[in-house]
């Protein structure tokens, strides 16, 4: 654990709480504060564990906080994005305010998959979209979102989106929409087409860039930060979910792949909540018996977590291994189900 604290490594978060003797704070594994000596360290198994051994939170790395929530230093810069997402950033702005456009810069990057000007700029050319699909002229939505010349704004759209903005009225550019959401086990970057939710992923355990490929590939648009009646949907499912109030959801699905991996996909929504099933029985049901190295393989290819369970499916022993969000996320998930249903998972 102490290897796991000093390198920060991410797939521990959840697992344990380091606490240290000499200042009495304690703090999440992948804290950016210089690392104690080992011998001045304990672990706990939560945050409840270390506040009554009497350590306190650390101000850094804010272990009380579920993780994800944005720090306090970006917060304004947020809120200032969503109250006037038409205003245009330079640089020189983020640092009128204190930024720094290199701390800004590898934290949308680590949290949005994408640079902080790619985010706002794409931010912007979204609502121009809107409104355009709204009836609004294409000179006033351009300068509603920022832009300040026909050309400019027409030649941005067109890189996005691939089209005009003319054309776009009619619905030939589709973007994909996507959403950062904030959960228990740490956050999630959710996208959704028209028909659906198409990805929601833990983006500390996968590239999330390459699966942005994909969904382009899929889908043909391109990504564009947003929301949508299917990502409000699904945030307020896996809020009741986290809460054990919610054992099925609702929220529709757009998932595409191959036939085998769509086949495997599907069997994972037949597996009943508070229960788990083996690679083996998996290829079974699915008439492929043999098949469980092909069925796993399409179980990690799921771009859909949670919704579409693959933390559902186990060794036949009913020990836990594949899992692209972390074994310990997967282990959280089945033990919350388990708890909500009073009986403890069934393997095979």
């Amino acid at each position: 654990m102490y290897r796991a604290s000093v390198e920060r490594d991410a797939s521990y978060e959840g697992v344990f709480i380091v606490a240290v003797r000499t200042t009495g704070i304690f703090c999440r594994p992948t804290c950016p504060a210089r690392k104690p000596n080992a011998e001045n360290v304990e672990y706990f198994g939560s945050t409840r564990d270390a506040l009554a051994a009497g350590y306190r939170p650390c101000k850094r790395c804010r272990p009380m906080e579920p993780r994800g929530c944005a720090p306090a230093w970006i917060r304004p810069l947020l809120a200032t994005l969503e109250d006037d997402p038409g205003r245009r950033w330079t640089d020189g702005d983020l640092r009128a305010i204190r930024l720094e456009p290199t701390r800004v810069r590898r934290w949308f990057k680590d949290h949005h998959g994408m640079t902080f000007h790619a985010y706002h700029r794409s931010r912007r050319l979204a609502l121009a979209l809107g409104r355009i699909r709204h009836g609004d002229d294409m000179l006033a939505a351009g300068f509603a979102s920022g832009f300040d010349s026909v050309s400019g704004f027409r030649d941005a759209f067109e890189r996005v989106f691939g089209t005009t903005p003319g054309r776009s009225r009619n619905g030939q550019s589709r973007p994909i929409t996507i959403t950062r959401l904030i959960t228990p086990l740490g956050p999630m970057v959710a996208a959704s087409v028209e028909r659906g939710i198409c990805m929601l992923e833990f983006p500390d355990r996968r590239m999330i860039e390459t699966q942005f490929r994909r969904l382009q590939r899929w889908y043909g648009g391109p990504i564009a930060p947003g929301g949508s009646d299917h990502l409000a949907q699904l945030d307020d499912e896996l809020a009741r979910y986290f809460r054990g109030e919610l054992t099925r959801f609702t929220v529709p699905l757009d998932y595409q792949g191959t036939d085998f991996q769509m086949a495997v996909w599907k069997g994972l929504l037949t597996i009943p909540y508070g229960e788990t099933r083996s690679y083996e029985a998996q290829a079974r049901r699915m008439g492929r018996p043999g098949a469980q190295r092909a069925v796993g393989k399409a179980n990690g290819d799921n771009r859909i977590a949670i919704v579409i369970p693959c933390h559902r499916v186990v060794r036949a022993d009913g020990s836990l291994c594949g899992y692209g969000g972390g074994l310990w996320r997967k282990q959280k998930l089945l033990d919350l189900e388990r708890k909500v249903v009073g009986s403890p998972p069934v393997a095979g």
